[in-house]
C-alpha cells in the first residue's frame, strides 16, 4: 500500500520537475527570439506581397529546423513581420524614428531623404538612413478611364486626377509629371486617395485618372480593368527626356501589351528602383545575417517563384551603385566578403 500511496506522488515531482525545465527553456527561447518590423506599402500593392515574401525569406525563430535540412535559413532566433503602410515617405519618416527596423523604399525618395534634397529640401536630411539593398523596379502607371479622353500627361488639365495620399510618393511623381508638361496643382481637380478608393472612384465615374507607381501587373488595376474600360496614358516624349536629365533614378521602360485587360498595346512609362532601406543604428552582425538571408539561394528561389517581380531582383556592383545613399555598415561587410563590391 505504501507503494500505491508514493507512485502518484513521485510522478507528481517528476511532472513539476519536466514542467519547470520546460518553462525554462520556453523562457530562453523567448529571450532569444527576436523581432524584425518592415515597412512596405498599402496592402493591394506590390511592395507589401514582397515585403512579405521578404520576411519570410529572413526569418528564423528558435527551434526551425537547419536551412541545410530544409529548414529556415533565416537570421537565427528572428521572426521578421512585414506592415502595411502608406508608402515610402511614411517608411522612411517611421525608420528615422525607430518605429521600423527596415522599410521597401523608391530610391528616388530614398535619395532626397538621405541628402536633404528634391522634395525633403528644406526639412533636413534624414542622415541615419541607411540602405540594405536594391531590389525591383516599380512603374509608372497613369490610367485613365477611356471614355475620359486624357491621351497624354498635358490632357490631365481640367481632370479629376487622384496622385495618392497627401504624403504618398505617388503625390511626389505626380507633381514632377505636371510640372514637366508646364502644368501646376491648381489646373488638376486633385483628389486625395488611396489606390483602392481612388481605383472605385475611378470605377463609379467619380474620377478621370489616377497614378499608381508600382510593379507590374499591380493587383488593383487587374481588378479595377474587369470594371471598366481603361487606357494607359504614355509618359514619354521630350518633357520626359528632360525630366530624365534632372531626375537620374528615372528609367525609360513599358508596361508589355496585355498586362491589362483592354490594353492592347505595349504602353511607354518610368521605372524607379525599390531599395530595402535600415537604420544606422541597428546593430552590423543583425543586418549582415539579414542580408546575407535576404541573397540566400533558397531565398531567391522564393522570390522568383512567388512573385512576377522576383525574378528581376539581382545582386550586383552596379546595383548597389544606383541606391545613391550609404550602405549599412553590416550589409557593406556582407558584400565585402562575398566579392560583389572590392
Amino acid at each position: 500500500m505504501r507503494t500505491n500511496i508514493l507512485r502518484p506522488r513521485r510522478m507528481a515531482l517528476c511532472l513539476a520537475a519536466v514542467l519547470a525545465v520546460l518553462a525554462g527553456l520556453g523562457h530562453a527561447m523567448a529571450q532569444d527570439l527576436r523581432f524584425f518590423q518592415i515597412g512596405t506599402g498599402p496592402i493591394g500593392e506590390t511592395r507589401f506581397a514582397f515585403g512579405g515574401l521578404i520576411a519570410n525569406a529572413i526569418s528564423n525563430p528558435p527551434g526551425s529546423r537547419d536551412c541545410d535540412k530544409g529548414g529556415a535559413c533565416g537570421v537565427p532566433g528572428m521572426v521578421a513581420v512585414a506592415k502595411s503602410t502608406n508608402g515610402s515617405i511614411a517608411n522612411i519618416e517611421a525608420v528615422a524614428a525607430k518605429r521600423l527596423d527596415a522599410a521597401l523604399v523608391q530610391a528616388d525618395i530614398a535619395y532626397w531623404a538621405y541628402h536633404g534634397t528634391g522634395i525633403y529640401k528644406g526639412k533636413g536630411a534624414v542622415q541615419t538612413l541607411r540602405a540594405i539593398a536594391m531590389l525591383y523596379p516599380e512603374s509608372l502607371h497613369l490610367v485613365a478611364r477611356k471614355d475620359a479622353k486624357i491621351a497624354s500627361v498635358r490632357d490631365l488639365k481640367g481632370k479629376r486626377v487622384s496622385f495618392g495620399d497627401k504624403d504618398s510618393a505617388e503625390m511626389v511623381h505626380g507633381r514632377l509629371l505636371l510640372g514637366a508638361f508646364g502644368l501646376t496643382e491648381a489646373q488638376v481637380k486633385l483628389v486625395q486617395q488611396k489606390p483602392g478608393p481612388a481605383a472605385d472612384a475611378l470605377a463609379s465615374g467619380q474620377l478621370d485618372a489616377m497614378l499608381v507607381v508600382d510593379g507590374y501587373p499591380v493587383p488593383i488595376l487587374n481588378e479595377l480593368a474587369q470594371r471598366t474600360d481603361l487606357v494607359l496614358v504614355p509618359i514619354a516624349g521630350p518633357e520626359i527626356d528632360k525630366l530624365r536629365t534632372q531626375n537620374p533614378f528615372f528609367t525609360a521602360s513599358t508596361i508589355p501589351a496585355e498586362t491589362y485587360k483592354g490594353i492592347a498595346a505595349e504602353v511607354k512609362t518610368l521605372d524607379v528602383g525599390v531599395a530595402l532601406v535600415t537604420g544606422a543604428a541597428q546593430a552590423n552582425d543583425l543586418i549582415y545575417g539579414v542580408t546575407r538571408a535576404l541573397w540566400h539561394p533558397s531565398t531567391q528561389k522564393l522570390l522568383t517563384e512567388s512573385h512576377p517581380r522576383g525574378k528581376l531582383v539581382h545582386l550586383s556592383a552596379s546595383e548597389l551603385d544606383r541606391l545613391g545613399i550609404q550602405l549599412h555598415g553590416g550589409a557593406s561587410a556582407y558584400y565585402f566578403d562575398t566579392g560583389v563590391i572590392k
